[in-house]
């Protein structure tokens, strides 16, 4: 599959559960700070590594869009969610590679400890260039990784932190009642 030509990717993928001001703070540094044509923000239906969320995944899909729709060269897709089930990321990045070029994956550094037990984790590495977010309190343990690019972020939150907490201070006001409704709802 030759993807000349095709706009130049990236995926930043997630469960957004819920979406918070350090999820936009990713998109926007990565907008400006990577050569890409478009990001895509997709948002799991069920994490690999997760046994539920806390909110459907119709809700944080919705989220999403409200919280990136505007933002030039992103685009919410939601191909996780049509599957219906827990996607893998290299079925993902396939997918995508159908019509544009995936050249960048952005996660977590907390991602960094079980990369390797990602399906077709040697695939993913030889085929794209990881971009990691550095968190506080993981080590950036790369050996593994062919080809990555960090983006240091001073992001004091988590989405399991505001789950746990109910804090909303880092949610984005245009989805803070509908965040504060689901976690109410889940107490």
């Amino acid at each position: 599959m030759v993807n000349k030509n095709k706009p130049i990717v990236a995926i930043f993928g997630g469960s957004f559960d819920p979406p918070h001001l350090g999820h936009q703070e990713i998109v926007n540094t990565a907008i400006k700070n990577l050569p890409i044509d478009l990001l895509l923000v997709v948002p799991a239906y069920l994490n690999p590594f997760k046994s539920s969320s806390l909110a459907s995944a119709t809700q944080r899909l919705e989220w999403c869009h409200t919280l990136f729709d505007n933002v030039d060269k992103v685009k919410v897709n939601n191909y996780e969610i049509s599957e219906g089930k827990s996607t893998p990321t290299s079925q993902s990045v396939k997918h995508f590679n159908i019509v544009y070029n995936v050249q960048y994956l952005i996660i977590g550094s907390d991602n960094l400890e079980s990369l390797t037990k990602w399906h077709h984790f040697e695939w993913l590495n030889h085929n794209i260039i990881w971009v990691i977010i550095s968190r506080n309190g993981h080590e950036l343990e790369t050996d593994e990784l062919r080809e990555y690019r960090v983006i240091t972020l001073d992001i004091p939150t988590s989405s399991s932190h505001i789950r746990f907490s109910k804090d909303l201070h880092y949610i984005d006001n245009k989805i803070k009642q509908s965040v504060h409704n689901v976690l109410k709802g889940n107490q």
